[in-house]
Order: structure tokens, then sequence, then C-alpha cells
């Protein structure tokens, strides 16, 4: 694994403990040491994609280890940072098709815990065997709590939320983010659905898109 670049992944975290960030999970995972980030080349180049997956796996294994919350996994990328939300929306899901094709090239099969068809409630995007809910950051996004000074991919394990919903806790978290985010932004992120209601894709960019709105995303067959 290449080490994350020392200017960058400070700046991450500095903006994940900032008092005002809303994911109270996240700082969590910060405050516990189990924000794990890589720090990569460009968001729209190919060149990483092998050792990302590869960082991925391993953080996948040690999650596995010591499941629960709270854990993450970012990603971040030197550039382009003059991506409006159309172009980043974009670029996000033509890394994450290549990520998911290097994945089925390895012989990866899908989380059976979710489903891979985007346009399905219960889609979620699986590498390396996990199923995760994918959060994109950026200079442009509307946002505030998606506005990092470059492009950023977080990586969270669908499993941690369905632990924190047997144990109670899940509600409460929710509640606690959603009322932080609407303080920051000023408003309701129009985006938020359950897990079962609507496809969380349309959540991964950031990017508020209509009912018309179709992922760009599909499995390869590789694996299955």
């Amino acid at each position: 694994m290449r080490p994350d670049k020392p200017d960058l992944a400070d700046r991450f975290r500095a903006f994940v403990g900032e008092a005002r960030f809303p994911c109270v999970g996240a700082k969590a995972a910060l405050a516990q040491d189990r924000l794990n980030i890589v720090s990569a080349a460009s968001l729209v180049a190919a060149g990483d994609d092998d050792w990302l997956l590869d960082a991925l796996t391993a953080f996948v294994a040690g999650y596995r280890q010591a499941p629960g919350p709270f854990h993450s996994f970012a990603m971040l990328f030197s550039g382009p940072d003059n991506l409006d939300e159309t172009a980043f929306e974009a670029a996000l899901w033509s890394r994450l098709q290549a990520l998911s094709d290097a994945d089925a090239d390895r012989g990866n099969a899908y989380d059976r815990r979710v489903n891979e068809d985007p346009e399905d409630p219960r889609f979620s995007l699986s590498l390396a065997g996990e199923a995760f809910f994918v959060i994109g950051l950026h200079p442009a996004a509307s946002r505030p709590a998606r506005r990092f000074p470059a492009p950023a991919l977080v990586f969270n394990p669908h499993d941690l939320f369905e632990r924190l919903r047997r144990a109670g806790r899940y509600g409460r978290l929710s509640r606690t983010i959603l009322a932080r985010d609407q303080a920051l932004a000023g408003s309701k992120n129009p985006m938020l659905a359950r897990f079962g209601e609507m496809s969380e894709a349309r959540q991964y960019s950031g990017r508020v898109v209509g009912e018309d709105w179709t992922c760009p995303f599909s499995r390869s067959r590789t694996a299955q």
C-alpha cells in the first residue's frame, strides 16, 4: 500500500474533526483511529486502481477481524479540483466502475446481503466481498458537509449500519447526523432515504438528481 500524502490526509482529518462537521460516526472513527486514509493521483485516471483495491481489501480484512462501529476508508485524490457537480458525479461512477471491474476480475463475488442492480432499493456497492455506502466529496459540492478541497471517496461498510440497527442505535445516530447537517447547510438534504426505500446510488455523489436519473454503474459478470 502506498502511504497517504501527509498534507492532504491531515487536511481530511482536520475536516472531519472540525466542530461543525455533521457526521458523528466519522468523528468517532477518527477518534478511535479507525479512519483509514490513502491518497492517490487523479480521480479520472486509472493508474492507481489496483493498489487502491488492495488497500480496500486490507481494510475489509481488518474490519472483519474487529467489526462494529465505527470504521471508514477514505480515498483522497490529488485532482481534478475544478469539476462541477455533474462532472464529479460522472468521474465518481467511472472510478467505482473501474474498481468494480477489477474486483470482479479478481474473482470476488458480490456481497449477497445487498443487490448489485443500482436501480434496486437494496443496492449497495460491493468490493472485496463487502458492501459499502460511498460518500463523494469535492470542492464544488452544494452541501457543506461534502465540500472538501480535493476529490474524495469515503467507503462505509454496510454491515456497520446493520449492526447499529440490531443494537437499537441507528435511529438516534441518524437523527443526530441529519440535525447537524441541516444546521450546517441551512436546509434538509433532499436526497436522503432509508436503505430499502430507494437506491442509495442516488446519494453517492451528493448531487440532487430527479426521478428520471439513471445510474451508469453495472456489475461485471466475471465473478458471478
